[in-house]
C-alpha cells in the first residue's frame, strides 16, 4: 500500500502542482523542512525553465520537481521515498477518511473510522490473550503462548493509547 504523500493525488503533490501553475514555489515549501528548501526551489527553477521547451522535456522537468518536493518531505518524517506512485494507487483508507474530514470542516467520520478499527484490534488481541490465558498453566509451551499473545495486547493496547494521548504539539512544526 502507498504512503499517503507518495501517490500523485496526495496533498504534497497537489502543492506542487499549484505552485508549478501560479509560477510561485510557496506553496510546495510548507511540505519540506528548511534545510532542503534549496534543492525543492532548484527543481522549481528547472520545471518554469522547460515549460518553453517542447512537452516531453517540460513533463519530465515537472515530473522531477514534483519527485523531488515528496522525497523531502517523506525525509523529513523519517520515512522512506521508493517514487511517486499512480494516482489511483491504494492508500490506507484510514488516511482516504482523514483528509476528507479536513475537507468537511467535521474529524467525526474519522473519529468513528479510527475508533472502530483500534476497537476490532484490542478485541483480537484481547480475545487470543484471554483464551491462551485460560491454557497458560498446562505446560512451558503453553504459558509461552500465553505471554507472547499477552505481550501482542499489552502492547497495542500501549500504542493506540500512547498515540491518542500524545499532543499534537510534539509533532516538528518543520514538516
Amino acid at each position: 500500500m502507498a504512503a499517503h504523500c507518495d501517490t500523485l493525488a496526495g496533498p504534497v503533490v497537489a502543492d506542487a502542482r499549484r505552485a508549478l501553475a501560479i509560477r510561485d514555489v510557496t506553496p510546495a515549501l510548507k511540505w519540506v523542512s528548511p534545510s532542503p528548501e534549496g534543492a525543492v526551489r532548484t527543481a522549481f527553477a528547472a520545471a518554469l525553465r522547460e515549460r518553453a521547451r517542447r512537452n516531453a522535456a517540460r513533463r519530465a522537468a515537472n515530473m522531477r520537481f514534483l519527485a523531488v518536493s515528496v522525497k523531502l518531505h517523506r525525509q523529513g518524517e523519517g520515512e522512506p521515498f521508493t517514487g511517486l506512485k499512480p494516482a489511483g494507487a491504494q492508500v490506507d483508507p484510514a488516511l482516504v477518511v482523514a483528509d476528507k474530514a479536513l475537507a468537511s470542516g467535521s474529524p467525526d467520520a474519522v473519529v468513528r473510522h479510527v475508533t472502530a478499527d483500534a476497537a476490532a484490534g484490542i478485541r483480537s488481541r484481547y480475545a487470543k490473550a484471554a483464551a491462551a490465558r485460560k491454557q497458560a498453566g498446562r505446560s512451558v509451551a503453553a504459558g509461552r503462548k500465553y505471554v507472547r499473545a499477552y505481550v501482542e495486547y499489552v502492547h497495542c493496547v500501549e500504542r493506540v493509547h500512547a498515540t491518542a494521548a500524545r499532543s499534537g504539539a510534539q509533532h516538528s512544526e518543520d514538516h
